[in-house]
């Protein structure tokens, strides 16, 4: 995950249009809106990020690891800014398939970002809010294995006494169970940036020397996700057409005791691993690419395909936002056959434009040419 969420995670749950089921229809590229408008080269570098996992594996349903090899290839030969050249490229190794879900061809899009928080390796003074390592004794399920009527799903929890028992919530984190195992990745100043780093999944960690440390997704301790900002509408305190990032980390500043509460009802916990490299790493287990990188359900759709997004800026003035995205990156609250989150990168306009983002839109997957449609 990167996860992998921001205004989604805040808002909604992550069972939302959880048991959608997709529907694929082949389409021309004249179909999508303004694809010839896109600067297509820009996509190649996230592309070609994607390329060694389905190189050596294939996309299941979408295409052996040999059609990739060929694709990948191709795509590493193309001069960088080349976008004639580029869009040439997608023409002649894919076709469009469009997707509809169980509420139609439009679904929700959402952003998420790389936040900065202020941080120390040791605990110091106001440095007192920690980020931990994945504990030991967290073990990860993949039910899937245990039957195809599981497929998709996954819990987490730890053994006591041979048997698989909830690990520990958000609460009994912060008030200790994890104390004295030396997990402390690194230390932040602030709950809430704490809170948001979570549910980002990746961020920088500007550290008292001045230097920035990467941290990044490492896993969940497998309890249920909590939309705080659903909570927060349900209680009256902001309605649904002010909802933000921005409106609930404003509300938890000027209610700090309450808001401690309100985080805790999410007894969602993420622990992280230190990063290096170009970009925080998605769920793909390759770097991401600011706003060439989209997370989605992969319940429903594998990792490293194109895709070309139609949707709208939150800008006010609904201006169009469309081009084309590599999918490699998921979240618990991405659930859906018509569902993406956009990544927008570090700073303040990524921040300003993730946290506030919540549009309607469509997508279209690429897959390679001469593979015919995954039922």
């Amino acid at each position: 995950m990167s996860a992998v969420l921001v205004l989604t995670a805040c808002t909604q749950t992550p069972h939302q249009k959880g048991n959608d089921t997709p529907k694929f229809t082949d389409a021309p590229f004249s179909a999508l809106p303004a694809w010839a408008s896109d600067r297509h080269a820009d996509a190649i570098p996230a592309l070609i990020r994607s390329c060694p996992p389905m190189e050596k594996l294939g996309v299941k349903g979408f295409g052996s690891a040999d059609i990739w090899q060929t694709i990948c290839a191709d795509a590493r030969s193309l001069p960088a800014g080349d976008d004639i050249g580029a869009r040439a490229f997608f023409e002649r190794r894919f076709s469009p398939v469009a997707v509809t879900g169980m509420e139609g061809a439009q679904g929700l899009v959402t952003g998420y970002f790389e936040p900065e928080l202020q941080g120390s390796r040791k605990r110091h003074g106001r440095f007192n809010v920690p980020l931990h390592l994945r504990p030991q004794d967290l073990v990860s399920v993949d039910l899937g294995q245990f039957g195809n009527q599981f497929k998709g799903k996954r819990i987490a929890g730890r053994v006591v006494l041979g048997r698989l028992v909830p690990y520990h919530n958000r609460n009994q984190i912060e008030r200790g169970a994890l104390n004295g195992k030396r997990l402390e990745l690194a230390w932040v100043n602030n709950a809430a940036d704490a809170f948001f780093l979570h549910i980002q999944g990746s961020g920088r960690i500007r550290l008292r020397d001045g230097s920035i440390m990467r941290v990044g997704y490492a896993g969940t301790n497998g309890q249920p996700y909590t939309a705080i900002g659903r909570e927060l509408i349900a209680r009256g305190a902001i309605t649904r057409e002010r909802m933000s990032m921005q409106a609930i980390r404003k509300w938890i500043s000027a209610n700090p005791t309450a808001g401690g509460k309100l985080m805790g009802t999410n007894k969602s916990y993420v622990f992280f691993r230190s990063l290096t490299g170009p970009g925080p790493i998605g769920a793909q287990g390759v770097a991401l690419t600011p706003e060439r990188s989209i997370a989605i359900d992969r319940k429903f759709f594998p990792l490293g395909l194109p895709v070309w997004l139609d949707t709208v800026l939150p800008d006010g003035m609904s201006t169009p936002y469309r081009r084309l995205m590599v999918a490699q990156d998921t979240g618990s609250a991405i659930k859906g056959a018509v569902r993406a989150d956009v990544f927008w990168g570090p700073g303040a306009r990524a921040a300003k434009i993730a946290g506030s983002m919540k549009s309607p839109g469509r997508y279209w997957f690429l897959r390679p040419r001469n593979v015919a449609p995954r039922s």
